[in-house]
């Protein structure tokens, strides 16, 4: 009994794994039997017998197609496509986030008054003073990718500087009264 449907070659079957549906079903060199159950733009996420959930890039070549499910319309939703332009974006620029200032605080101004009543105090409009946090937030990010993505560093020296940057994001967490949405906030160490 031959594993591919309608006598597909095994030549064609390569080609065709970067056009399956969901519901089709293939046989991997390593995870054995499964179905196709969700598609993404590079990959495939299949449900294997024995391994169970595993992800696997389209442009594996030592798949063999058992059954082929024709994709119905465009794999890709708007969602993935916004969150890839996203993620690509945070990742190559310097472009900031727009972050809403807590109502309370719009027009407000920060104002620094020194020890000695002879200096005068410092005025700052409470939106200036929120853009730079917000920009030292943004940089902090772009660094934890960085640190992320080095290709240098060991796994034990990434988990060091991630942990030292967890510290730096639960300093920033008194700034949190200025941020209209909660899901906007720093996040520091969790207490156990």
């Amino acid at each position: 009994m031959s594993l591919f449907n309608n006598s597909t070659t095994f030549a064609k079957s390569k080609k065709m794994f970067e056009e399956l549906g969901i519901g089709s079903r293939i046989k991997h060199p390593e995870h054995g039997v499964g179905v196709v159950v969700n598609v993404k733009p590079r990959t495939y996420i299949v449900v294997f017998t024995e391994k169970g959930k595993v992800e696997v890039a389209k442009s594996y070549q030592n798949v063999q197609v058992i059954e082929i499910v024709e994709p119905t319309g465009d794999p890709v939703s708007i969602a993935d496509v916004e969150a890839s332009l996203t993620k690509i974006i945070r990742k190559f620029s310097d472009v900031q986030e727009t972050v809403p200032l807590g109502a309370k605080w719009v027009g407000g101004k920060l104002i620094l008054q020194p020890a000695n009543q002879s200096m005068k105090p410092k005025e700052l409009p409470v939106e200036v003073f929120f853009n730079k946090i917000i920009m030292l937030r943004d940089r902090l990010r772009v660094m934890e990718q960085r640190i992320n993505a080095h290709d240098k560093l060991t796994e034990e020296d990434k988990v060091n500087l991630q942990q030292y940057l967890t510290r730096i994001y639960g300093s920033l967490t008194t700034f949190n009264i200025l941020f209209k949405d909660d899901e906007d906030h720093f996040i520091g160490e969790k207490s156990s």
